[in-house]
């Protein structure tokens, strides 16, 4: 949870993965490939002084949809270095509730910003509401931390909020990804929100009459895609053009580097500054 290679949070925690949207660039869907599998059960390891059998059970899927998966508690998986550990993704990208891992956050004294589920999309409309309901309980349960969420479904906070199901508290923050010109985002007066523009696709929002939101993140598109797009520096200027017109902090991400140049702007609004 703590190591993250994510430059504009502490840590990141993941008791939902998987995703449906199927964006060709997205990193999670090749992270959660790489490592997808676990034992099955019965099987018999050792770590050179003592054998161990796993046995584990996968009960089918206890939710009202279909190709997702409910784990109540960790299935096992085996290292290259022979060590058994937790399976972090035994079905791939297949949307799976690791409904054991509800209790991190409160095991987490010391105060962080935490990106959940970094590895899927919880706002997604394949994931059933009671999931997002009990993600959302663990995080009031430990309000020492600041929880910043990330969709490409801006339309799934506005119906629980309609609902009243999004909590309006100044430790959390909405997040839309937008990439390219025509993307929508969610703003409200009532909670914290941002858009992160990553990978950036294109000019966003020419002409708009200003962003509502109260931060940007800004990034590039990493990995080997043969034709992944590289941003150009003047759709940067632009979208900060606009973010200083409004007073909207910026944080450019490491991997913009080679567009921008070594003297990144990363600034954090001030609910998510540290010291």
């Amino acid at each position: 949870m703590d190591n993250t290679r994510i430059d504009w949070v502490d840590m990141t925690w993941n008791p939902v993965t998987g995703c449906r949207n199927g964006c060709r660039y997205c990193y999670a869907a090749r992270t959660a490939r790489r490592f997808a599998g676990y034992l099955s059960q019965g099987v018999r390891v050792s770590n050179g002084t003592r054998k161990e059998e796993i046995v584990q059970e996968v009960k089918k899927p206890n939710c009202e949809r279909e190709g997702i998966v409910v784990l109540d508690k960790p299935l096992k998986t085996i290292t290259a270095a022979g060590k058994v550990v937790n399976a972090p993704y035994p079905f791939g990208f297949t949307p799976t509730f690791h409904r054991y891992r509800l209790g991190d956050l409160a095991r987490k004294q010391r105060p962080r910003n935490i990106f959940v589920c970094s590895m899927a999309d919880l706002f997604g409309t394949w994931v059933p509401t009671k999931w997002i309901m009990e993600v959302i309980d663990a995080c009031l349960a430990a309000p020492q931390h600041n929880y910043l969420f990330l969709t490409k479904f801006p339309e799934r906070y506005i119906q629980l909020d309609e609902m009243a199901l999004l909590p309006r508290r100044e430790n959390f923050w909405y997040g839309t990804t937008a990439t390219k010109e025509g993307d929508p985002y969610f703003f409200s007066s009532f909670h914290n929100t941002f858009v992160s523009v990553e990978p950036m696709m294109g000019p966003l929002w020419p002409g708009s009459d200003g962003l509502l939101v109260d931060w940007v993140i800004i990034g590039a598109e990493t990995g080997p895609r043969a034709d992944k797009v590289t941003p150009e520096r003047a759709w940067v200027e632009d979208l900060m053009d606009d973010c200083e017109e409004e007073g909207i902090p910026i944080f450019m991400k490491g991997n913009l580097a080679g567009v921008w140049g070594e003297d990144l702007i990363q600034e954090l609004p001030g609910g998510l500054q540290r010291g």
